[in-house]
């Protein structure tokens, strides 16, 4: 499509990917989506993003981001027929992290049905420079159905000046008081002194006590009721786990208390090549399992995994829970691990790591994201490593208690068991559970 051309839509389910070409110097970018009315948002949970990834409709979510062998995707989903009706436009926005536009080769958003695949709309936006945040395309509602169109507008304000501009209120530090117009402090201002408080009248000699009555009785005044809660400024930081810079402090981040959902979204390269052709295997589809073991400060060790039905529980120990288990990879959200960090002091360590279950011999060709959204701080995430062992238990990420604080550490350390030894018994093995496995099937 070219810039400021439209077409429809239908009203139904769709993926809207942003993509572009990774490479070395390549900033990362962002998706988002903005819900407006008028105009503007009706509040802040009209932003779709990475801290805020689930419209209260349910009609946008952002479902994180994909590697592939041409670049990285990041995916959104919008429901059409989902949308409410004060709802006139979807704004499809990108924002560039760590450097601008004009060093992210091959920006496009595309628009696909999402139950058929089929393609409905793509724009290729070129040409850009200093701009650290870009209006890709919008939906819009015209003569009762929904249309599509590329704007390709940017801001080098970034993701925050594009989100204040559509009416979101963003949590960003408090400035310094501007200096007054002259440049010179202003005078001083001597307050006035308080007012002398008025001499009590004389005593009389003597004090005839008045005749009993009645005193009138003074109603309470009426409840206060507290004011409402100003509501909390959307935050728009973020953390990206490196080898590098591979740890956070969940506290530095916010993250002490609520949920924290641990998500692993993947794609599969159809075509395999080098350790793909020799260890990926299997005609069907690659079949992931998320897990964790985690030890608790009393000294209990477990594991949380689909093998066996041990979901675990999110309100008693283990206070960590599997929220479902992805058999094919084809379920958009990927395999979500749920902590409850309102008991962070009942946990030593725990371990998440990925196992194949069937679908291939090797994570040769898999391309993956993890990404950890805290409930009240920054999302945390960082991509995998290309795999070139014949490896089938993937150790993701180590979260250890450190004083009351939760220290999140990027693993991405694959793994090779060995002949007749379980994948679990394998990473068990490699940091030191010390727990005893029997066979176990889903």
């Amino acid at each position: 499509m070219a810039k400021g051309s439209n077409t429809p839509v239908p009203t139904t389910a769709l993926r809207v990917e942003l993509g572009w070409r990774s490479g070395p110097g390549v900033p990362d970018a962002d998706a988002s989506a903005l819900l407006l009315a008028t105009g503007k948002v009706r509040s802040d949970g009209d932003f779709v993003f990475y801290n805020q990834p689930a419209h209260p409709s349910g009609a946008v979510r952002h479902e994180g981001k994909r590697a592939a062998v041409a670049g990285v995707t990041d995916i959104l989903s919008v429901d059409l027929a989902r949308v409410e009706g004060a709802i006139e436009r979807i704004v499809l926005a990108a924002s560039a992290d760590g450097g601008t536009f004009g060093q992210v080769p091959g920006l496009y958003v595309e628009v696909t049905d999402a139950a058929s695949g089929q393609a409905l709309a793509r724009f290729d936006s070129s040409g850009a420079t200093v701009e650290t945040a870009f209006v890709l395309g919008e939906f819009y509602r015209r003569q009762g159905g929904w249309k599509f169109r590329a704007v390709g507008q940017g801001y080098s304000s970034g993701l925050e000046g594009l989100a204040t501009d559509f009416g979101i209120t963003v949590d960003e530090p408090q400035h310094a008081a501007a200096p007054t117009p002259t440049g010179r402090a202003p005078h001083p201002v001597t307050p006035p002194p308080p007012a002398p408080h008025p001499a009590p009248p004389p005593a009389p000699h003597a004090v005839v006590p008045p005749p009993p009555a009645a005193l009138p009785v003074t109603p309470p005044p009426p409840p206060v009721t507290p004011p409402a809660a100003a509501p909390q400024p959307v935050r728009l930081s973020k953390v990206t786990l490196t080898k590098a810079a591979p740890s956070v402090s969940l506290a530095k981040q916010g993250g002490t208390s609520g949920v924290m959902r641990v998500n692993l979204n993947w794609q599969v390269q159809k075509h395999l090549s080098g350790w793909g052709a020799r260890w990926g295997g299997g005609g069907g589809d690659l079949d992931l399992d998320l897990c964790a073991l985690y030890e608790l400060a009393d000294g209990r060790k477990g594991v949380v995994q689909a093998l066996g039905n041990a979901f675990g529980s999110l309100n008693r120990p283990p206070y960590i829970h599997l929220d479902g288990d992805d058999r094919t990879g084809a379920v958009a959200s990927g395999e979500n691990l749920t902590v409850n960090l309102d008991h962070k002091q009942d946990f030593r360590r725990i371990l998440v790591f990925v196992t194949i279950y069937e679908g291939a011999r090797s994570f040769a060709d898999l391309h993956a994201t993890v990404t950890l959204q805290p409930q009240h701080g920054a999302a945390i995430d960082f991509s995998l490593d290309e795999c070139t062992v014949p490896s089938t238990v993937c150790a993701l990420a180590l979260i250890t208690n450190t004083g009351g604080d939760l220290l999140v550490q990027r693993e991405v350390r694959y793994l090779v068991p060995e002949r007749g030894v379980s994948p679990q018994r394998t990473i068990d093995r490699a940091y030191g559970w010390g727990m005893n496995w029997t066979p176990g099937r889903k």
